[in-house]
């Protein structure tokens, strides 16, 4: 299960912000939460609003457990640009460009716990290596020896 959160139009820029990004990116949500809570940087404490928010929301809505929560992607993209014009002698205008930023979080799950559903029957998740394994044992029955199959006879019929 994958929770994914947005912030966009953060009045950072996107590299600045890509710093931070990069703390946090692979470990575990408690740990994640430490690190951004120590950093000293402009945009730490918006990224750490968002992780928590995407903690929150993957107990409340998904009834996941914290420990097994893992942040598994970060990115900040470019958002829109302000454009402003600092005044300067003789009538001059330099350009002053304001950068924002979109930052996506994506929270995962280090080990899935089967889950009941409304009815109460519990869910079973098949693994890809146990339906490659049945694969396999089915073909190996289904298959026959090597030159008995499609062995036709062929007769020539000679002119009468």
């Amino acid at each position: 299960m994958e929770i994914k959160v947005k912030l966009n139009n953060l009045r950072t820029a996107p590299l600045k912000t890509r710093l931070v990004a990069d703390l946090i990116r692979g470990k575990k949500a408690a740990e994640a939460q430490s690190v951004l809570s120590f950093t000293v940087n402009k945009s730490a404490r918006p990224v750490l609003k968002l992780l928590n928010s995407a903690i929150a929301s993957a107990k409340h809505d998904f009834h996941l457990d914290e420990t097994n929560l893992f942040v598994s992607q970060v990115f900040v993209d470019e958002g829109p640009k302000l454009k402003r014009w600092h005044p300067m002698s003789r009538g001059r205008a330099y350009p002053i460009i304001k950068r924002t930023s979109h930052i996506t979080l994506v929270l995962a799950e280090k080990n899935p716990v089967k889950k009941e559903n409304s009815k109460g029957v519990a869910e079973a998740k098949i693994e890809k290596s146990e339906t490659k394994e049945v694969k396999k044992t089915a073909k190996k029955e289904t298959n026959t020896p090597r030159g008995t199959r499609n062995k036709a006879v062929k007769t020539k019929k000679h002119g009468s």
